[in-house]
């Protein structure tokens, strides 16, 4: 299923057929990484960062070198955007220059400006309002550990924020059952639930947002959490633990799971706020994994928008 010349801002942008072939070609990329060795030979991924990241940066940069191509670091005071030139003129130089373009920004609508305007892939590596290829990585390690998708209950507990977002729009696309579980006031955004629906509503899913763990976390497949305060959120950090401390994902919330649940967290964690540190630790936990396949997931990505699988 080709994907070539395509820009990836949401899930959204994706088939639930496109979304699985996606999914199918990480595990073979995972399985059999030599044979995408010289896959994207001569191919560069220019990574334009506002916002730092351990794992978006080296997951990014290491699955390219794996393939053969090179990735361009471009750190936030390599390029000011919207300040120094504009978002406009900055896509269309640079795909003048690479094959491909990554952008993790803080404001969603720079990702929309650069796809734009720029005539090669543009990959959201993160925005305020969605995370896909994080939820490349969460769909392929449920998948590893359940070997299905379709029909899980994922739960999620936290910020109703990018994170939350895509799982809705994956969990949706692939026919899971998603709650959302969040403090009164930091529940998802509408237009984003609203999407999400419409888009369950073709697949058999359900997204439903609430405000009790508890009851949520009763018989689920999947339970995910994030940071309480994401970054550029740093003030109000004091201020949100007061809120979301009874959101917690500890050992008496992964009880009420059914005993093979994957637990789940995008990283970094902060322990012993959005989760205790021993449920980290429990054979449930797949973080590091998850981890592991931004790598996998994202190589598979580049290589359906280069038109290299």
């Amino acid at each position: 299923m080709s994907l070539a010349g395509r820009s990836l801002s949401t899930l959204c942008d994706l088939t639930s057929d496109e979304l699985t072939s996606i999914i199918d070609l990480a595990a073979r990329v995972k399985k059999a990484p030599k044979e995408f060795a010289d896959a994207l030979k001569q191919k560069t991924l220019a990574m334009i960062f506002q916002k730092p990241s351990l794992r978006t940066r080296v997951s990014f940069e290491t699955g390219m070198t794996q393939m053969g191509g090179h990735a361009i670091y471009l750190a936030p005071t390599d390029i000011s955007l919207g300040k120094r030139e504009t978002t406009e003129d900055i896509a269309i130089v640079v795909s003048r220059y690479a094959d491909l373009i990554m952008a993790r920004v803080f404001g969603h609508d720079i990702i929309e400006e650069m796809a734009a305007h720029a005539t090669v892939p543009v990959i959201n590596g993160l925005s305020d309002y969605a995370h896909p290829c994080q939820m490349l990585a969460d769909l392929q390690t449920v998948q590893e550990r359940k070997g299905t998708l379709k029909g899980l209950k994922f739960v999620y507990s936290g910020d109703g924020n990018n994170v939350a977002h895509s799982i809705m729009f994956g969990g949706a696309l692939m026919g899971m059952h998603v709650v959302i579980v969040t403090p009164p006031g930091y529940e998802p955004n509408e237009k984003a639930l609203a999407k999400s629906r419409e888009m369950a509503a073709k697949t058999g899913a359900t997204v439903n947002v609430t405000n009790d763990l508890a009851a949520a976390a009763q018989g689920a497949d999947v339970l995910y959490t994030d940071v309480w305060a994401s970054m550029g959120q740093e003030d109000d950090a004091e201020r949100r633990r007061q809120f979301f401390m009874p959101y917690q994902v500890n050992m008496g919330i992964l009880q009420k799971a059914k005993a093979d649940c994957v637990f789940l967290h995008c990283l970094p964690a902060h322990y012993d706020e959005e989760v205790t540190y021993d449920v980290s630790r429990t054979p449930n936990s797949a973080i590091f994994d998850q981890a592991e396949n931004r790598m996998h997931a994202q190589k598979a990505l580049m290589l359906k928008l280069a038109g290299a699988a």
